[in-house]
């Protein structure tokens, strides 16, 4: 079996320098304010860079997919850090001649595009390098992404306060590139068949079996199949849900609970770090529950939360409800790349995650704009909570009937072995 002088925890460190790089999307909104004083745009102007950006990831990683499994994960890094590490430096000089297109163009489609092939690429190559431990590795550098925006938002503050928000651009685009960049040139995928020397030893000696994916597909056979569409479904509906209240989270805290603004805004920061815990918390139990438990469980739990939520007044209560269900959020994203390699082989996870990813792109379209017209419509956000939990009973559907597939799967796999 083929040996590898690289160590897979410092791939799985680069994996995550990518995502804190990439991640720091979600810090946009410190820059709402800088614009607004600057050049007198409204706020769905300024967040409409954002909106861009996170469609161009969604657009990315389902065209580029193809691209990290032929090119590896090196060349695909590097693709990224190009995209993003310019599209942040060049909106710097969107500001510099106060050009909004400019801005969308830079930072919503080139950073955008950047951001696609950058969240894909080191997720596919860690699935192949913990072979025993898919879910670990996932989550360590999804976990990077939900904590980006707490490592930026406050780098991004000092800048523009000290330097102005063109130069902020400029050494923030500089930053990411070389960040992604020195990534990148460690990032490579195992060769064939490799597994980690433990492991490795234990699955000789009878005290470990190998993980037998389901299948071995490429990614335009796997989008013929019903497991994937229930994949992109269960992912969907638990994006647009948790996305929603991520959206809304200030405004339904003092809604619910009546606490201050200053209250509200620190509950936010606080939901934050869970939803960064949740990615690497969920995704590890997934190693140990199994996929199929994780997703039930994430539906099981939400269809009561969402249902309370609305009719809780208790603020530590509200909080913990609150907190669970963001770690279901983040959760959500981490276990899916693990579940992909489960049903569908490493063969082209990355192509596979890359379309699945798609189902983010249109939930974060259709989370926020319905919580939003339910509270203009009703003028409180109590129907659009129940609404979404009528959703996650469709969704804990979908990850029964999943089932079903995985064990009509698995008794085929059996049956081959036994020939």
């Amino acid at each position: 079996m083929a040996e590898t002088n690289k160590n897979r925890w410092l791939i799985a460190a680069a994996g995550v320098g990518i995502h804190i790089s990439i991640g720091s999307v979600y810090a946009w909104s410190n820059f709402t304010v800088p614009l607004k004083d600057l050049f007198g745009w409204s706020d769905s102007e300024v967040a409409f860079t954002f909106s861009i950006a996170i469609l161009f990831l969604g657009l990315a990683a389902a065209f580029l997919g193809h691209f990290v499994e032929k090119h590896g994960p090196r060349k695909a890094g590097l693709l990224a850090a190009t995209f993003f590490g310019v599209g942040v430096a060049g909106s710097g000089l969107a500001v510099l001649v106060g050009s909004k297109l400019l801005l969308y163009f830079f930072y919503g489609v080139l950073g955008g595009i950047g951001l696609g092939v950058g969240y894909i690429a080191p997720v596919s190559t860690l699935v192949k390098w913990f072979p025993d431990r898919r879910g670990l590795a996932t989550g360590l550098a999804i976990m990077g992404f939900g904590f980006a925006a707490a490592i930026s938002s406050p780098i991004m503050n000092s800048l523009i306060e000290s330097v102005g928000v063109a130069n902020t651009f400029f050494i923030l685009g500089s930053a990411y590139f070389v960040l992604m960049t020195a990534s990148s040139l460690y990032m490579e995928k195992p060769p064939e068949g490799w597994m980690p020397k433990g492991y490795k030893a234990k699955v000789e000696s009878g005290a470990a079996k190998p993980r037998l994916d389901l299948s071995e597909l490429t990614a335009n056979e796997a989008v013929k199949t019903s497991r994937f569409w229930y994949l992109w479904l269960m992912l969907f509906i638990n994006v647009t849900c948790g996305i929603a209240i991520l959206a809304v989270a200030k405004p339904l805290a003092m809604e619910s609970i009546g606490i201050d603004t200053v209250a509200a805004a620190a509950l936010v920061g606080a939901i934050g770090l869970f939803n960064g815990l949740g990615r690497i918390g969920w995704a590890s139990m997934s190693d140990y529950i199994g996929r199929p438990n994780t997703y039930t469980t994430f539906f099981v739990l939400q269809i009561g939360l969402f249902f309370l939520l609305p009719h809780t007044s208790n603020i530590l209560l509200f909080q913990v409800m609150l907190a669970v269900i963001i770690s279901c959020y983040g959760g959500g994203f981490s276990s899916i790349p693990a579940y992909i390699g489960d049903l569908f082989g490493t063969k082209q996870l990355g192509a596979i995650h890359g379309y699945i990813l798609t189902a983010w792109a249109a939930a974060g379209l259709v989370g926020p704009m319905f919580a939003a017209y339910i509270k203009d419509t009703t003028g409180t956000y109590a129907g659009s909570l129940t609404f979404f939990a009528g959703l996650f009973i469709i969704a804990l559907v979908f990850s029964l009937l999943i089932r079903v597939e995985i064990s009509k799967l698995r008794k085929q796999k059996e049956a081959e072995i036994t020939i």
